[in-house]
């Protein structure tokens, strides 16, 4: 299991890389993905739709299983990643990469704060379950 020390993370098991300007990338950790397994499926809002943290925004789908996406800070999405939407593997083979599923514009950049560092989340997983 990969954690990187750059991104910051929510207990929802999301990554979130601050690209200046009020901007970020969000997506699936390596943990979440690897506890998912093959995902087959990935339903993403549009463009200009807000998120709310803690607020499900879109939705991944294993074999067996749908999951909600829940968003970690509050904004208006800027970009989805499309080639998530084509080849839902990306998450799976690059998590922290080709697999970001949408790129957002905060409300609060404050909100970055909250969410956990990459030894924080790693303590978390050791604790939690999916």
């Amino acid at each position: 299991m990969l954690v990187l020390d750059e991104l910051q993370y929510s207990e929802e098991h999301m990554w979130v890389r601050h690209e200046g300007n009020h901007t970020i990338s969000i997506g699936v950790t390596d943990y979440a993905q690897l506890a998912l397994g093959q995902l087959n499926y990935v339903e993403l809002p549009n463009e200009g739709d807000d998120i709310v943290i803690c607020e499900a925004f879109g939705s991944v789908e294993c074999e067996k299983l749908v999951t909600d996406l829940y968003a970690p800070v509050c904004g208006v999405v800027t970009e989805m990643n499309r080639e998530v939407i084509d080849n839902p593997l990306l998450i799976n083979y690059s998590p922290y990469k080709q697999g970001w599923v949408i790129r957002a514009k905060l409300y609060s950049v404050a909100e970055l704060d909250l969410l956990m560092s990459g030894d924080d989340y790693e303590e978390y997983i050791l604790t939690s379950t999916l």
